[in-house]
């Protein structure tokens, strides 16, 4: 799979596809849905598929620039997570499009134009008939559509997928993470929920206390799940068990959100390797203790209910 950053990178070999527009926030049974749709017209036409993305979300950048202090959704992925299940998911390029002021200032009919047309030559496109783009709002399905006619292309709305009852979407499985409910999250996401990164070192507080955990930098403005849960740690000679921290970890002062995992029966160096942490059920939520004497205590704790946890499932 490649990876074009930005539309001024698309090249003569990058154009010629079928594309289809959105966040993919944890490319869940949803997106697989439109992902297989992309699939099976690229297959027709004999050409690449293509996923445009935009980085940061729109949300986070508007956000940011607004000085809100509400906060954008959570993100379920970190991107490089996204691009690796997109490419799981059999998608030959991934356009990643910065959005910034120039972006934000193109009118639908710009973004039609020099995108879809001038960049990717887009023979058909796959979007939510309720997707809505362009600085003036005024781009929707009907006026892709109408560009389709006026340039060659053709436009298909996205199916609906359901489950339970209810679509299957990112906000329905951020709102289970976030009631670590990782039993229904699991069977919209189509895996289990988990969070990968490279170990790198923290401050070293775990293992002062006698339980040496692996530090990983959260990799997004915000994490839909925050507490101690019980993990499996994937990625290593074997799958371990272990107990998870994600948070402020406000004991310590912490300024920045972090995983810290400790894994159950392992004697050994993890820093720099890569490994993901998955999410089975909650312990708790995170908490301020007056002493680290108490923290140990809790965390011992921790550590015996997650085993009981994790020898039941």
């Amino acid at each position: 799979m490649q990876l074009i950053r930005g539309h001024g990178a698309i090249t003569e070999e990058h154009r010629g596809c079928v594309a289809t527009i959105g966040n993919f926030d944890g490319v869940h049974l949803g997106h697989q849905d439109i992902l297989a749709q992309v699939r099976e017209l690229a297959r027709k036409e004999g050409v690449p598929t293509c996923v445009m993305v935009f980085e940061p979300l729109p949300r986070e950048y508007f956000s940011r620039i607004s000085g809100s202090d509400d906060n954008p959704p959570a993100r379920i992925q970190t991107f490089r997570d996204k691009l690796e299940a997109l490419e799981q998911a059999g998608v030959d390029q991934v356009l990643c499009l910065p959005f910034n002021e120039s972006l934000r200032s193109l009118t639908a009919d710009e973004f039609i134009c020099q995108v879809l047309i001038e960049g990717l030559a887009i023979h058909h496109l796959v979007v939510g008939d309720d997707f809505r783009f362009g600085c003036d709002r005024k781009g929707n399905f009907e006026s892709l559509q109408a560009a389709g006619e006026q340039y060659g292309f053709t436009v298909d709305h996205t199916r609906t997928v359901v489950v339970n009852g209810d679509r299957v979407s990112s906000t329905r499985i951020r709102q289970l993470l976030s009631d670590g409910d990782f039993v229904e999250a699991e069977e919209l996401l189509g895996k289990p929920f988990s969070i990968s990164g490279r170990v790198n070192h923290g401050q070293k507080l775990g293992r002062q206390l006698g339980v040496p955990t692996a530090n990983l930098r959260i990799g997004r403005r915000h994490c839909p799940v925050q507490g101690v849960y019980a993990v499996r740690v994937h990625g290593l000679e074997k799958v371990y068990c272990g107990v998870a921290n994600i948070g402020m970890r406000p004991t310590v002062n912490g300024k920045v959100e972090r995983l810290e995992a400790h894994l159950l029966d392992y004697d050994g160096d993890l820093y720099g390797r890569r490994i993901s942490v998955e999410f089975v059920n909650k312990i708790r939520g995170e908490q301020k203790f007056d002493h680290l004497d108490k923290l140990k205590q809790a965390i011992e704790k921790d550590i015996a209910r997650a085993r009981v946890i994790l020898a039941g499932v």
